[in-house]
């Protein structure tokens, strides 16, 4: 492909940067733990996820309103809103985003809590990569 000019090059490739930006899968990432986001966005860039990140519910709120992420991946305990409290925020305001909540707590319980406030998908700290990844992408390809 030949251009006449360099602006038309530099047109070309902002472009391209923009159709590339709006195909992109936009996760957000809720956990109060920093290693922990560190590790999922580590886990997902692999399949060129944009990621962006929330310590809290009420941060991971204001991003959802803000980005309008295609998922979400949620802790269960943080501080100022809870994991239970974010996905109550979404079903009060019917916002339909498929959530996957990513807890140490393994008790039976509170899978079944997440459930029932709409979580679509539970997995136990540390997440292993295949199983993030599969879960994602399983959200990702119903969403298409």
């Amino acid at each position: 492909m030949q251009f006449k000019s360099a602006t038309a090059y530099q047109s070309t490739i902002i472009e391209l940067k923009h159709k590339r930006a709006e195909r992109m899968t936009l996760i957000l990432i809720i956990d109060d733990a920093a290693f922990s986001r560190r590790m999922i966005r580590k886990y997902l860039q692999v399949d060129g996820y944009e990621i962006i990140e929330a310590t809290n519910g009420r941060e991971g709120l204001e991003l959802v309103h803000q980005r309008k992420p295609n998922c979400v991946l949620a802790d269960l305990l943080m501080p100022d809103m809870n994991g239970f409290e974010f996905l109550q925020a979404l079903q009060d305001e019917e916002l339909k985003i498929p959530t996957i909540i990513i807890s140490a707590d393994i008790q039976e319980g509170a899978r079944n809590q997440s459930y029932s406030l709409g979580a679509i998908n539970f997995i136990n700290k540390p997440p292993k990569e295949n199983e993030l990844r599969k879960a994602v992408q399983q959200v990702v390809n119903t969403k298409e």
